[in-house]
């Protein structure tokens, strides 16, 4: 099947706003803890919805994974629980260098590790970016992208300084800048692993291939292996939580014992990826419902929708991947941009934004501007590759 980049672009947008979404479903959840209903959309996001597909829309799926090399399974395994642990550090950015900044950087750093480093590690950087000509614009599309974080995090800093005095204080009680950026370059980089574990799962793409999976579903069963990995991280740290907080029961039982964790100060795990939406959901999330009881059957829908939701962002990213031919690393850029921009545009619908002074809209505007300047411009570098193939 011949590449086309336009639909990969497409695709990768329905990526992003998938990304950009997902956690609205969370604010149908009633009087559960973060670590309870978190871990029960996991499911979904990590083992269910996966292996449902990729059962479905691939071939032979137990086959493929039984002939894969046990080193492709190791590493496509192993850095999905590295891109989990990027979220342990995550909250510890945003205590140091605030929500705007933090997210800046860490999303900047995984952005840039994520696009760049899969190609150098294969030795193709040097002959198929900076060699040629369409490279070469895929790599001013990445630079675009990271120029376009960088406004969105001085839109948020902009954003920062019309607080008051307290209101800064109590956002970034122990801000550190060297602290901070020390640990968003760690947060940000181990959340770019998910991209070095689709990399090392390219095995596993040529033998569903070689099975009979049409093209565009290659990827599907890549995913059931690095989501494992991710599975193994969030279930560790939730399991604690509900160990710490004596949480575990809300799972079997609607019965509410004791006060629910306020979300807004809940130790989140989520990687960069996570946190735009994350962010943008709670600072609407109504407020706790004052019941006894917990409507069990209507959480575990809501956190199924909001797990499902979450997957598919990487659904459509495996098949975007496959419509950007030479440079599919390039799909990390593209879909980082899309969170972004369907996150801020969220944000703005929900009215996150509302009575910020000209400055920081105009720097919000420019932001989208640019970010979505970049998703072209990576798409036509893209499409110039395809047409001189």
């Amino acid at each position: 099947m011949n590449s086309n980049p336009m639909l990969g672009v497409l695709l990768h947008w329905l990526g992003g706003l998938a990304a950009g979404s997902f956690y609205l479903g969370y604010r149908g959840v009633k009087n559960w803890a973060w670590e309870t209903y978190w871990l029960a959309g996991g499911f979904f996001s990590w083992i269910i919805v996966p292996w449902l597909l990729a059962l479905t829309m691939t071939r032979d799926l137990l086959a493929v994974l039984g002939e894969t090399p046990s080193t492709t399974l190791f590493w496509a395994y192993a850095f999905g629980v590295l891109w989990g642990t990027g979220g342990l550090t995550f909250g510890l950015t945003m205590r140091y260098l605030g929500l705007s900044l933090g997210m800046a950087v860490a999303l900047g750093y995984t952005a840039a590790f994520g696009t760049l480093l899969p190609p150098i590690f294969r030795g193709e950087f040097a002959s198929k970016v900076l060699g040629t000509h369409s490279g070469l614009i895929v790599l001013t599309g990445v630079l675009i992208c990271l120029l376009g974080i960088a406004f969105a995090g001085a839109a948020g800093v902009s954003k920062e300084r019309e607080m008051s005095e307290e209101q800064k204080r109590s956002a970034i009680e122990e801000f550190s800048l060297k602290r901070g950026l020390l640990v968003a370059t760690f947060s940000g980089v181990m959340s770019a692993c998910f991209a070095y574990g689709l990399a090392a799962g390219d095995p596993i793409k040529e033998i569903t291939l070689r099975h009979g999976t049409p093209i565009l579903w290659q990827g599907l069963p890549v995913l059931v292996v690095v989501l494992a990995g991710g599975f193994t991280t969030n279930f560790v740290w939730c399991a604690m939580l509900n160990i710490r907080n004596r949480t575990g029961y809300q799972y079997l039982s609607s019965e509410v014992r004791g006060p629910i964790p306020d979300r807004r100060s809940e130790p989140i795990l989520e990687t960069v990826t996570d946190a735009p939406a994350e962010e943008m959901a709670v600072a609407v999330a109504p407020p706790a419902a004052q019941s006894t009881r917990a409507p069990m059957l209507s959480n575990y829908l809501f956190c199924a929708l909001a797990g499902t939701t979450w997957y598919f962002q990487f659904f459509f990213y495996t098949m975007g991947e496959t419509q950007m031919g030479t440079f599919k690393f390039s799909s990390w850029t593209l879909h980082m941009a899309s969170i972004i921009i369907f996150s801020t545009l969220w944000g703005i619908a929900l009215k996150e934004w509302k009575g910020v002074g000209t400055r920081t809209k105009v720097l919000v505007g420019f932001s989208l501007l640019v970010l979505i300047a970049s998703t072209v411009v990576v798409g036509y570098g893209n499409y110039v590759a395809a047409q001189f193939k």
